[in-house]
């Protein structure tokens, strides 16, 4: 127990740096650069991923010592996913509900944050890592 509350807060420290980068990059982009949200959306999550990844795999998650290749794609696979989340959230509560970009990408990160840890966690973490090749 000791150990996952040690990783969550890890995941915390991670994740609220990315979240910057991420709402940092969409607020400049839409704001000062013009650029339509869910583009600016797009290319604000992509970065943080980028970040994301980097420190997930040396500081937050135990990952497989062998074939970074595979460890690589799975995270892409899986972010790529969270991108379609964060997205279809950002556009269904921006134009269909009315909110603010900013406030609607908080509840769209929150939902991703969730889905990205128990994902990593479950397949990309060294036990799942594991199970990922046996699928391969």
């Amino acid at each position: 127990m000791k150990k996952l509350i040690e990783q969550l807060m890890k995941f915390g420290v991670v994740g609220v740096i990315a979240s910057l980068i991420d709402f940092g990059v969409l607020y400049v982009l839409t704001e000062y650069l013009g650029i339509n949200y869910l583009v600016s959306s797009t290319i604000s999550f992509l970065a943080s991923v980028i970040f994301n990844y980097i420190l997930s795999v040396k500081w937050v998650f135990v990952t497989a010592k062998t074939n970074k290749t595979k460890e690589l794609l799975l995270f892409t696979i899986l972010s790529a996913v969270g991108l379609v989340i964060n997205n279809l959230l950002m556009w269904v509560f921006v134009e269909k509900a009315g909110v603010y970009y900013m406030l609607a990408k908080v509840i769209a990160t929150v939902v991703v944050m969730l889905y990205n840890f128990i994902s990593r966690k479950i397949l990309i973490e060294d036990k799942g890592a594991k199970s990922f090749k046996e699928m391969l």
